[in-house]
Order: structure tokens, then C-alpha cells, then sequence
């Protein structure tokens, strides 16, 4: 049979159009990623892989990873090579392409040195001519921090407050206390910060008030990885708020007093009992003796709690000076600013009269208005060799003159600090300081606001160790805890710091001699004589 060229023709638009259809499919391909989250450590490597379906050569084609949008490029390959052009900063030097079996249509890109801000979700695009896919990759950077550390910082609201605390974490830790028998108990407050380079750092808070609990313990957990670090605390008995034994023996003081005024009414109308008012006063005089020696024996058992465990205790300064060395020290001429005036024995500066407050700090933009602050060091060097504790004490006088704003800072910097032209007294600047300025304590770039003070510190201890890289004031006067430096890498050579601004405003360094005549001696002493009056608020309370 002959066919006609109608059919024949027929037959060939079929045979070209189904020609074409298997050339098309042939050059369709699919795109996939891993399909659970990949996990990394920050600061590690991790890699981002993807492949084609079906297995394929890739050499030619482009291909790019990219964040949320096209143009936000991690890393791009086109006609056989890298292309920097489009790639993000934060990427240029951290991204690599791995492609060990790119002819299998298999690729990866390598990301060095993760960081916070790597976190997140990802896409890999295949283009081939005018076919193009994609899919969709997450990355969830893991950061275990330090800690937790856990204080007692001593009494409050009927108990005992405790502070646990941890830097260097990402995600944001779940924080959970526990008594010893596992029970579960909310933290009273939680305070978290981020660092500049996303880092969470957590501060929480407990207030225990049964005296049954001797040991409590702070977890920290990340939500997504489940790693979790813990570290417990002993809590004496003793330290739990009681009433004091000052108080009964107040009272019954007062009622032999009643009973011996009566007795003498009583042997003045009848004076043949004149024997019984002396045998009532040597009653009264044995009575105290015991009391007295009652509380010597408490206070020296008290004494010896702290001493097991002193440095999770932030009270009690005149016990802490049992652990420092007093060093003593005097003013360094050769490195203070000439408008400072050192007294002769090099103890006290204060400033010339009539000195301009801006004087030759230049401007910096971020001030409205430019401040001077004159400074000056101690000839006392601390260095890593001294493994020794050591503290010292410091008069502040911080008398305001009309017209006049005074500001005195004391504390420790590093040989290194730029102390000359405009210069900020912060921690990032290697200067570790107190500032005392109009009738409030501050601390320069902190991440806490400034402390509530019982009363205004005139004479301040300064208690430096090195081993565990703590710096912490107390108001002597009263013993009180100010502030403290934690967790600090101390590095090269520290010296003790001193700058004041302001007419009116001077710093004297107490001599630690037999004999000081530079400052009273206004540091509580937790003794028997000096108990009701001398003792810190915290230690009274204990009692």
C-alpha cells in the first residue's frame, strides 16, 4: 500500500516533536540538600553539601550558595572558577569550594572559622543554560560557654542569696537550679546580655531560705545541642540569718539592771539586805563574761566557715585582708601629669589651683564637651610571677567646689594603657577602675548598672588576684562589697591608678607601716570590743 504525503508528513512532525521531548528530558535535573539542620561548633569548619539528580558533571555549570536573598552570595563558581565579585564580606578568605567529585555532580562549600553570625538558613542554585535549582540547607552554630560559677553573696529577704553566672554561650542557655534532691527550683531573677560578637552572657539569681538545703547546683544547657555544664555549692547552716545573741543577752541585761535598781530601792528602805545588791552586781558581771565568751567561740567558728571557701563569699572585708598581702607602695612623679600635685611623702595627689577642666585632653567627637582627666601610677609593678594576693587601701575625698564637677577613679591598667590626650578609663582599654564622681560609684563600659551603696565609700580596699584573674573593691568603713572584676585575663604589666578631675577632688594612698599618719584607721574589725558597732551589716545579720 502507498502511503500519501499527507500521512507522510504527519508522521514526521510527530517523529521531531518526540525528538525534541527526549532531548529536553534529558537535560532536566534536580537539586538536594541534607534534609536534617547541620550542627557545627563555633569556631570550627563545616562543610555545605550538595548534589544533582541525576549524576552528572557539574564543571560547567553555575553554581552558587547564597543567604536569604540572590545577590547575598557565600561563595560563586562560574565558567570553571571562583567569582569574588558578588560574595559577601564577612565570606571572602572563609569559603571554599570542595569538589573532589564534581563530576558526579557532587559539590560542597567549606566555611572556616564559624561565627554567630553564620547561623541560620542557606540555599545552593545549579544553573545548566536556562535550567536552573535549588534547595534550601540550615546551619545552627553551637557556642559552649564558660561557667556556670556560683557566689553566695550573703543575706537577703530571710535567706541566702546565690549567684550563678556564665558568659561565652549561643544559643541563649536554659539556666536551672536543683537542691540535692533533685528538686527543681525558678530562678528569683535572670539577666542576659549579648557581646559584639553575639555571645550571650547569663546572670541568675536564687533567694534560699530553708536552712535544711546544704547544697544547691546551677546547670546551664544548650537548648539545641543538649550539652549541659553544672557546678554545686556548699552552704553552711550557719550562715543562715538567726536571731542574734547580742540581742537576749541585751535583754536580759536590761532585766538584771531592773532587778538591781529595784534591789537597791529595796536595801535603801531596809539596809540589813545590803549584801543581797552586791551579790546581784557579780551576778550581773558573770553573766556578761559568759556571753562574751559565748559569742568569741561563735564568731571564731563563723571565722573558720569563711576561710574554707572566701572567695565565693563577697563580705566580711577585714577577714578577706587574712588572704592578700598588704603591699605597700608610693606615687610615681616621673609618671603623673604636671597638673597634679604629689605631697612629699608621695602618699596624696590633689590638683593645682585654678586649672582649666578641658586642658590639653584634644577634643574627640563623640563628647559635646572635652574633659581632661589627669593620672598618675604607682612605683609598684604586679606581673604574672606574683602569684601572690595583694590589696591595698585609698582615702577618697571627694569635696565639691562651686562651679566645679569632681571626679577621682582608682583601680589597676596596663603598662600598655594609653593614659595621654583624650583616653577612656574601660576594661577594653586595659584599665580596671572605680569611679567615684559626684556622689556616685560607677564603673567605666560595665554591663551592670552602678551598685547600690549602703553609704558613700571614703576609704576603699583594693584586693588584686592574679590566679583568678579578680579584682574587687569594698568599702572599708563598713566592710560592704562595691564590685568585682571577674574572670579576667590579666596579661604583661599591671601597676596600681589614679585620676582625679575636679578642684576639690584627692586621693591618699593609706600607709600599711605600724605607725599610718597619711589616713585614720577606719577599717572594721570583726572583734568582740567593736562587734556592736564595727561590724559589717552582713555579718550582724549572720549573728
Amino acid at each position: 500500500m502507498v502511503c500519501s504525503p499527507v500521512f507522510s508528513l504527519l508522521r514526521d512532525l510527530f517523529l521531531i516533536l518526540l525528538f525534541q521531548m527526549s532531548m529536553r528530558g534529558s537535560d532536566s535535573f534536580s537539586v538536594t540538600g541534607p534534609s536534617e539542620p547541620i550542627v557545627a561548633m563555633l569556631g570550627a569548619d563545616t562543610v555545605l553539601p550538595c548534589r544533582v539528580y541525576p549524576a552528572m558533571n557539574v564543571e560547567n555549570m553555575e553554581i552558587r550558595w547564597f543567604r536569604n536573598q540572590f545577590s547575598e552570595a557565600v561563595f560563586v563558581y562560574q565558567n570553571g572558577m571562583e567569582q569574588v565579585g558578588e560574595q559577601l564580606v564577612d565570606f571572602k578568605g572563609r569559603a571554599e569550594l570542595v569538589k573532589d567529585y564534581i563530576t558526579e555532580g557532587r559539590v560542597a562549600v567549606r566555611i572556616h572559622s564559624l561565627r554567630v553570625s553564620d547561623n541560620g538558613m542557606y540555599k545552593c542554585f545549579f544553573k545548566k543554560g536556562t535550567d536552573f535549582e535549588e534547595a534550601v540547607l540550615e546551619l545552627k552554630v553551637i557556642g559552649i560557654g564558660s561557667g556556670p560559677r556560683v557566689f553566695l553573696v550573703g543575706p537577703e529577704d530571710g535567706g541566702i542569696r546565690l549567684k550563678c553566672t556564665g558568659k561565652g554561650w549561643f544559643p541563649q542557655p536554659e539556666v536551672q537550679w536543683e537542691d540535692v534532691k533533685g528538686k527543681k527550683i525558678p530562678s528569683v531573677s535572670e539577666d542576659e546580655t549579648q557581646d559584639d560578637d553575639g555571645l550571650f552572657q547569663i546572670e541568675a539569681s536564687l533567694i534560699v531560705r530553708d536552712s535544711s538545703t546544704t547544697q544547691m547546683s546551677c546547670s546551664m544547657k544548650n537548648p539545641f545541642f543538649g550539652q549541659e555544664q553544672v557546678e554545686s555549692i556548699f552552704i553552711p547552716e550557719s550562715f543562715f540569718p538567726r536571731p542574734s545573741p547580742w540581742k537576749a543577752a541585751f535583754a536580759v541585761t536590761l532585766v538584771i539592771l531592773g532587778i538591781s535598781a529595784g534591789a537597791i530601792v529595796y536595801l535603801a528602805w531596809k539596809e540589813r539586805r545590803g549584801n543581797k545588791k552586791l551579790s546581784k552586781v557579780e551576778e550581773e558581771k558573770e553573766e556578761e563574761s559568759k556571753s562574751k565568751e559565748s559569742l568569741k567561740r561563735e564568731l571564731a567558728r563563723r571565722k573558720e566557715l569563711y576561710q574554707q571557701d572566701w572567695r565565693k563569699a563577697e563580705l566580711y572585708a577585714d577577714w578577706r585582708k587574712e588572704q592578700f598581702k598588704a603591699v605597700a607602695f608610693t606615687l610615681d612623679p616621673k609618671t603623673a601629669h604636671p597638673n597634679l600635685v604629689l605631697s612629699e611623702n608621695k602618699q596624696h595627689i590633689s590638683l593645682k589651683n585654678n586649672v582649666s577642666q578641658n586642658g590639653d585632653a584634644s577634643t574627640h567627637e563623640d563628647q559635646a564637651v572635652s574633659e581632661a582627666i589627669f593620672s598618675v601610677l604607682g612605683d609598684k609593678s604586679f606581673t604574672q610571677g606574683d602569684m601572690e594576693r595583694q590589696y591595698w587601701e585609698v582615702e577618697v575625698n571627694t569635696r565639691t567646689e562651686a562651679g566645679s564637677t569632681t571626679r577621682c577613679a582608682l583601680g589597676i591598667c596596663s603598662e600598655t594603657a594609653k593614659r595621654e590626650g583624650w583616653f577612656v578609663e574601660s576594661p577594653d582599654k586595659n584599665f580596671w577602675v572605680l569611679v567615684h564622681e559626684e556622689g556616685k560609684v560607677i564603673f567605666p563600659n560595665s554591663q551592670k548598672n552602678s551598685p547600690s551603696l549602703r553609704q558613700q565609700p571614703r576609704r576603699i580596699g583594693i584586693f588584686l588576684d592574679w590566679e583568678v584573674g579578680n579584682l574587687s573593691f569594698y568599702n572599708m568603713a563598713d566592710g560592704s562589697h562595691i564590685y568585682s572584676f571577674t574572670g579576667v585575663t590579666f596579661c604583661g604589666t599591671l601597676f596600681p591608678y589614679f585620676s582625679l578631675r575636679g578642684t576639690g577632688a584627692s586621693l591618699t594612698i593609706c600607709s600599711t607601716s605600724d605607725h599610718p599618719e597619711n589616713c585614720p584607721d577606719s577599717s572594721p574589725k570583726t572583734s568582740l570590743t567593736h562587734l556592736s558597732s564595727s561590724v559589717p551589716q552582713e555579718a550582724n545579720s549572720l549573728l
